[in-house]
């Protein structure tokens, strides 16, 4: 079951030039940053309120943030969701129909496991669903 948003995901072209940017604007400090190999990504995390926004950078130019870019604007790239069982939820949703990108689970950023539903069968939004690892 999805229980709220997990973080919105924002994709730049340089977190060390966009962070200051994103950390004047919502008046916090970056908590953390971190390198995620399979994405080919590196990430900076920022709390503001109870919603987290990440900023995603590539790291290879033919990783997904690259690609995104390429098309020309920095911004908003995917909003994801927390859930309570990240398989039953993947389950669900190709049951009801939902395209993944990816049917098993993967590690992610900030501690979780991920899995992305194409934008074809979402009406053009990137959605990525989240499940915090277990300790």
């Amino acid at each position: 079951m999805i229980k709220k948003i997990e973080h919105i995901g924002i994709a730049v072209e340089s977190i060390s030039e966009s962070l200051k940017m994103y950390e004047t604007l919502f008046q916090v400090k970056c908590y953390k940053q971190e390198l995620v190999a399979s994405e080919s990504v590196k990430t900076a995390f920022l709390l503001v309120g109870d919603t987290k926004i990440e900023l995603l950078e590539a790291t290879d130019p033919n990783s997904p943030i690259a690609k995104f870019l390429e098309k020309g604007k920095q911004g908003f790239h995917h909003i994801a969701f927390e859930v309570d069982n990240i398989e039953e939820e993947i389950k669900r949703l190709m049951t009801e129909g939902f395209v993944l990108i990816h049917e098993t689970p993967k590690d992610g950023a900030d501690n979780k496991r991920i899995a992305f539903l194409h934008p074809k069968s979402t009406a053009g939004m990137l959605i990525e669903l989240c499940q915090e690892k277990s300790a």
